[in-house]
C-alpha cells in the first residue's frame, strides 16, 4: 500500500495547490502529515519526521541560496549582469543564444551544485530575455538542462562522487565518461526538446524582486572582466577543489581547497567581492549596496519555505520506509544491470524526491551486480545519475526552484521541468547502453 499512499499524497497536494489554490508551503505540510500516518507513523512520529526534513533541507540550503541571491542581487543592480547578456548576445548573436546559456550552464554547472549554479546564473537569464526580447524559458531551458544534467552526471557533485565511492569506480574516468554522455543528453533535451514549445508557450513572469529591469548605460556598467571572474569566482574556488581531490588527493594544499571550495564558503568570498566589485568600487555608498542585500534576502524567503517543505515531504518518505520497500520489490529483477540500476533509481527518485537519495539508494542495492556481470562501474555510475534526475515533480526541491523563480503555474513546470529532466534522463540511459557496446 506505500506507492497507493503516495500516489494518494501526490494527488491530495495537487488538489490543495491548483483547486483550492492554497499556499504550496502550507500544503506541502499537510501532505506530509498526513502521508506520514498512513504510512505507519505515529501523529508524534510524523512531526519529528516533518521537523527533521524542514531542518535538513534549509540547513543544506539556507547559507547556499542566502548569498547566492546576495550575490545574483548585486550582479543585477550593478550592471554585471546586463554587461555578460550582452557581450553574449554579441558574440553569438541572437540567433544562437540558446548554445550561448547552454555553454554556459554547462561549464559552471561541473564545479557548481544545481542550486547554487541555478541562483547565481537566473539574473543572466532574466537579463538576456530582456534584452533580446526572447521568452524567458527559450533562453533559460537549456541552461537549467545543463546545469541538472552536470549535478546528476558528474563528479564532484555529491550524489555521483558518492555513487562512484559505492561502485569502486575511478574518478577521473566517471568524469571523463559523464562529459562525454552528458553532451548527448544536454543537447537533445535542453536544445532540440525547446524546440517542441511555440515561443509564446515558453514566456515567463519575471518577478521584479528578483531581477532589476533596469537598462543600464554603457558607463554604468562593470566591465566584462570584472563581471565575469565576479560571477564565476564561486566556480574558480570549486573547481580547483576538485581538481585537487580528483588528481592530488595527497597535497598539502588540499584542506585549504576543500575549506575555500565549500560552497557556502565559495559563495560568501564572491559577495564580498562583490560588495566592491558591483558597489563601492563603482561609488555606491555602503547604505545601497546593503539595501540590495536585504532586498535579495527578502525575495526569496518564501522560495526557502516552500524548498523545505518539499525536503520535509522528501523526509516523510524516507523515514517511513518507502526506499527498503521498493527495493525489495526491484532485488529481484533479470534485466541488464545498466537497466535495473537506472530503473531502481528513478523509481526511488519519483518517490522519494531526493536525487542523492534516490541514486545513492540504488547503488547500494546494484553494487554486487558488478562483480557477478563485469559490467563498468563507471558507466553503472552514469547510469545511476541518470535514473536519479528522471521526473521530478512535487516531493523534489529542483521543481519548487525551478517553479518559483521562474514564477510558472504547476501545468507550466511539468510540461517543462519534468518533461524536459525526464528527456536528459532518457537519453543519458541510452547512451550507458550504447557505450556499454564498447567498454
Amino acid at each position: 500500500m506505500s506507492l497507493v499512499f503516495i500516489g494518494l499524497g501526490v494527488l491530495l497536494l495537487l488538489l490543495l495547490m491548483v483547486v483550492f489554490k492554497l499556499n504550496a508551503f502550507i500544503s506541502l505540510i499537510i501532505v506530509s502529515l498526513i502521508v506520514a500516518v498512513l504510512e505507519g507513523m505515529t501523529p508524534l512520529e510524523a512531526i519529528a519526521s516533518v521537523e527533521k526534513g524542514l531542518g535538513s533541507t534549509l540547513g543544506h540550503l539556507a547559507l547556499v541560496l542566502g548569498f547566492g541571491a546576495m550575490l545574483g542581487k548585486l550582479m543585477a543592480d550593478s550592471g554585471g549582469a546586463q554587461r555578460i547578456a550582452m557581450t553574449l548576445i554579441d558574440r553569438f548573436g541572437i540567433g544562437k543564444i540558446q548554445w550561448a546559456t547552454m555553454l554556459t550552464g554547462f561549464v559552471i554547472g561541473i564545479a557548481l551544485f544545481y542550486e547554487t549554479g541555478f541562483i547565481i546564473l537566473i539574473p543572466l537569464v532574466f537579463t538576456i530575455a530582456q534584452a533580446a526580447r526572447l521568452p524567458v524559458l527559450y533562453v533559460g531551458m537549456p541552461l537549467v538542462a545543463a546545469l541538472i544534467t552536470t549535478h546528476g552526471f558528474l563528479p564532484p557533485h555529491p550524489g555521483p562522487t558518492a555513487i562512484a565511492n559505492v561502485f569502486q569506480a575511478n574518478m577521473g574516468q566517471t568524469l571523463l565518461v559523464g562529459i562525454i554522455l552528458a553532451i548527448p543528453a544536454v543537447l537533445v533535451g535542453g536544445l532540440l526538446f525547446t524546440k517542441l514549445f511555440k515561443k509564446d508557450q515558453l514566456h515567463a513572469h519575471i518577478p521584479k524582486n528578483l531581477f532589476n529591469p533596469k537598462e543600464f548605460t554603457e558607463e554604468e556598467m562593470p566591465s566584462f572582466g570584472i563581471s565575469i571572474f565576479t560571477a564565476v569566482l564561486p566556480v574558480l574556488l570549486m573547481t580547483f577543489r576538485a581538481f585537487l581531490e580528483i588528481f592530488f588527493p595527497s597535497s598539502p594544499l588540499l584542506p585549504t581547497a576543500e575549506f575555500l571550495g565549500e560552497p557556502a564558503i565559495a559563495l560568501l568570498i564572491s559577495v564580498l567581492l562583490a560588495i566592491y566589485t558591483f558597489g563601492l568600487g563603482r561609488g555606491k555608498s555602503m547604505q545601497d549596496v546593503m539595501k540590495s542585500i536585504t532586498d535579495s534576502i527578502g525575495s526569496i524567503a518564501m522560495i526557502l519555505l516552500i524548498i523545505a517543505g518539499g525536503g520535509a515531504f522528501k523526509q516523510v518518505l524516507i523515514d517511513s520506509g518507502v526506499d527498503q520497500y521498493i527495493a525489495g520489490i526491484m532485488q529481484g529483477s533479470t534485466l541488464s544491470p545498466l537497466l535495473l540500476t537506472w530503473l531502481i533509481a528513478a523509481v526511488l527518485r519519483v518517490s522519494l524526491g531526493s536525487a542523492t537519495v534516490a541514486g545513492l539508494t540504488a547503488a547500494g542495492i546494484s553494487a554486487p551486480l558488478i562483480g557477478l556481470t563485469g559490467v563498468s562501474p563507471e558507466l553503472m555510475v552514469i547510469a545511476t545519475g541518470a535514473g536519479s534526475i528522471t521526473f521530478s515533480h512535487v516531493n523534489d526541491a529542483g521543481f519548487w526552484i525551478y517553479k518559483e523563480y521562474f514564477n510558472l503555474s504547476m501545468a507550466q513546470t511539468f510540461k517543462t521541468w519534468t518533461l524536459m529532466v525526464t528527456v536528459l534522463s532518457l537519453v543519458g540511459l541510452a547512451g550507458v547502453l550504447v557505450a556499454d557496446l564498447f567498454m
